[in-house]
């Protein structure tokens, strides 16, 4: 009789710790989508852009850009009615802009293919590909190394410091300094070199936030802990404007 109680005892436990342990997985799964900056109506919307550009507008083609503006219009209602993932929640504002601006251009190309001549209609076209190309960089990281270090920020930041899981805060800023010294080797795309300076400058902050918070883990000080993850986030945001 007490072996038979001893064994339910033990499988109660490991349903328990099972059914907690997968909770805590669930939690991180759930938010899986919300680290990712994409926003796949925009996406989608690409391949109406490529065959505009690429295929129509070279070829100086306007029957096909005539034919091509339900599909525009489809696009763009998709485009406006998308929701940006919680990583992107600092870019919303310029995100509004640029979609409101996409409708206005993608409204006048339609205007632009009801009509008779066709160089008012091409440069519709190249407007509507310039706007489309402004959207997609609001929201592409700069660099892999700063999307990579970012999503495990957010998760930081927005979910396990509020909650104060010990556990999951210890790990994450392990990982963050993984992270940095990846992005700390990264070199910065050819494109953005006017910027260097600033960035050297704002990452060397960076960087050296998180060795902050890597030393105060061991404390085991909450508010310490708690005011290095708030100063690491700050110069995080620093970094991010250098490319604004």
């Amino acid at each position: 009789m007490q072996i038979r109680m001893l064994l339910s005892t033990i499988v109660c436990c490991v349903l328990v710790w099972g059914t907690a342990s997968f909770a805590g997985q669930h939690d991180d799964s759930t938010h899986a989508a919300e680290t990712k900056a994409q926003v796949p109506a925009l996406g989608k919307f690409h391949a109406t852009i490529y065959k505009l550009w690429h295929n129509a507008w070279p070829e100086k083609d306007t029957e096909m850009m005539k034919e091509l503006v339900p599909a525009i219009e489809a696009g763009v209602e998709e485009i406006a009615k998308a929701e940006l993932p919680g990583i992107l929640r600092d870019k919303k504002a310029v995100w509004q802009e640029g979609v409101k601006n996409l409708q206005a251009v993608a409204a006048e190309y339609k205007q632009a293919m009801a009509g008779s001549e066709a160089q008012p209609k091409l440069d519709a076209a190249e407007k509507l590909h310039m706007q489309y190309e402004r959207l997609v960089r609001t929201i592409r990281p700069v660099m892999k190394e700063i999307e990579a270090f970012h999503a495990d920020l957010y998760m930081l930041y927005h979910y396990y410091l509020p909650k104060n899981e010990k556990e999951k805060i210890a790990q994450a800023a392990a990982n963050l300094q993984v992270k940095m010294d990846s992005l700390d080797a990264a070199q910065l795309p050819a494109r953005m070199k006017k910027k260097e300076e600033a960035f050297l400058t704002a990452r060397a902050a960076l960087s050296a936030s998180v060795k902050e918070l890597s030393a105060v883990m061991s404390s085991n000080d909450q508010k310490k802990i708690a005011q290095a993850i708030e100063t690491m986030h700050s110069k995080y945001q620093a970094l991010e404007k250098v490319f604004e």
